[in-house]
């Protein structure tokens, strides 16, 4: 497959899903002021004259999220507070906001300050005032508030540690709602008396509320599994900080939250997928959605996703090029190199080699975000011709998979999709063409 028409054929399918997912137009959409209440699909929330309204934003696609409910509720917005990650705030614009950037995927200083800032945004509050919440993935590092006995070095090297051994993000959740004041609907409870509405873009698959971005405004209902057990699967239990595992040792029950009146989920995977089936009709393939909730080693995907394409190409079936196949999910990489990449970069360069000198394939595998692990880009599109221009270039696409060097391999052949945040968040989209 001719990796131009290739390339030309994702960027215009992904675009066309992100200016559907775009978190300005989402939230903009739910919300309707109207005299003394704020409606959201059909619900009524009362802002009786004189309540507040307190707006606070929290993700990746805070920015977006934050413009949308300025422009739905205009000057109505007493307080705005918005916390996103650290470079995706250029260009902001906002008037009713105060913007800050913190760390993400690894929390730091700027974390703790966000997670104290957003915590007095909704404090004092009273009974007929109104918090909105505007939360997208990414929050669980941008906004923490520390418990007794846990320091941010504790809590910066366990994450570092679940990234690495390849946790995905049920257990990265797990361990940092046990380790955070504001987590787990810490936030709701803060803001009592006054009532929670909350509109979530959501980042991980089947989205249940307590685990996008560890769930600070919702009820947390039933514990999670204790996550000690599959640490100690991993291999990585003796290496966390003796507070750490103290804290998950202990038994766990947060308070429940009574104060929410209403979560919306503007978008997820599944409509991620959906809309990329309707673009990739437009450019006149026949569109089949495989699944929404992919997860797994991204180079064992990259394995399966290839050689179902492979089939398709040499047989005709199940489906008669030109067809291409969709998916959504998260894939997690277990890190045994120091390389540069992501889950997106990582699945590419191993599809790359599985597709090495096959014509008619192409695949991509991209973060619905724009900011794919360390990489600089969304992720990657590849096509029988990519691992021979990463030779040429004079690397070794095994070498580098085996070092997880993967953004390297693909800006060498020049495969890499650089976006730039995208104003979203709804994890990753894998397409595979077949012409």
């Amino acid at each position: 497959m001719d990796p131009a028409q290739a390339r030309a054929d994702v960027e215009r399918i992904f675009s066309t899903v992100i200016a559907e997912l775009r978190a300005e137009r989402l939230v903009e959409r739910a919300l309707q002021l109207e005299a003394g209440a704020i409606q959201i699909e059909g619900e009524r929330n009362s802002l009786p004259p004189g309540a507040r309204l307190v707006v606070v934003a929290i993700g990746k696609a805070a920015i977006g999220m934050a413009a949308g409910a300025e422009r739905a509720l205009n000057c109505r917005i007493d307080r705005g507070l918005v916390v996103t990650k650290r470079g995706f705030a250029v260009h902001a614009g906002l008037t009713h906001f105060e913007v800050r950037e913190a760390s993400h995927p690894v929390p730091d200083e700027s974390s703790l300050a966000a997670g104290q800032a957003v915590l007095a945004a909704v404090s004092g509050l009273e009974r007929d005032d109104l918090v909105l919440a505007l939360i997208s993935g990414g929050g669980s590092a941008l906004v923490e508030a520390l418990p007794p006995g846990i320091t941010l070095d504790d809590l910066a090297s366990t994450t570092q540690l679940l990234l690495r051994a390849g946790a995905d993000i049920w257990l990265l959740n797990a361990v940092r709602q046990r380790l955070s004041l504001i987590k787990a609907g810490g936030l709701a409870r803060a803001a009592a008396p006054a009532r929670v509405v909350n509109l979530l873009i959501s980042d991980v698959l089947g989205s249940p509320l307590p685990v996008i971005a560890s769930g600070p405004s919702v009820d947390p209902g039933p514990v999670l599994a204790d996550p000690g057990d599959t640490i100690r699967g991993l291999g990585i239990w003796e290496e966390l900080p003796v507070a750490v595992r103290r804290a998950l040792e202990q038994p766990w029950q947060p308070d429940p939250v009574r104060n929410v009146a209403q979560s919306v989920v503007l978008a997820d995977a599944r409509r991620l997928a959906e809309l990329a089936k309707r673009a990739a009709e437009r450019r006149g393939y026949q569109s089949v959605v495989l699944g929404d909730r992919f997860v797994g080693e991204a180079r064992e995907f990259a394995r399966f996703w290839c050689t179902l394409a492979r089939h398709i190409h040499d047989r005709g079936e199940p489906w008669h090029p030109p067809v291409c196949l969709i998916g959504t999910g998260e894939l997690t990489v277990t890190v045994r190199g120091q390389g540069a990449g992501g889950r997106n970069t990582e699945m590419a360069l191993a599809a790359a080699l599985e597709l090495d000198g096959v014509s008619g394939v192409a695949v991509a595998s991209l973060a619905s975000d724009g900011d794919d692990g360390i990489s600089g880009a969304a992720g990657g599109v590849v096509t029988g011709q990519t691992a021979g221009a990463i030779r040429r270039a004079g690397l070794d696409p095994k070498q580098l998979l085996r070092e997880n060097d993967s953004a390297r391999g693909l800006a060498a052949a020049e495969a890499l999709l650089v976006t730039g945040p995208t104003g979203t968040n709804v994890n990753d989209l894998y397409l595979a063409m077949i012409r």
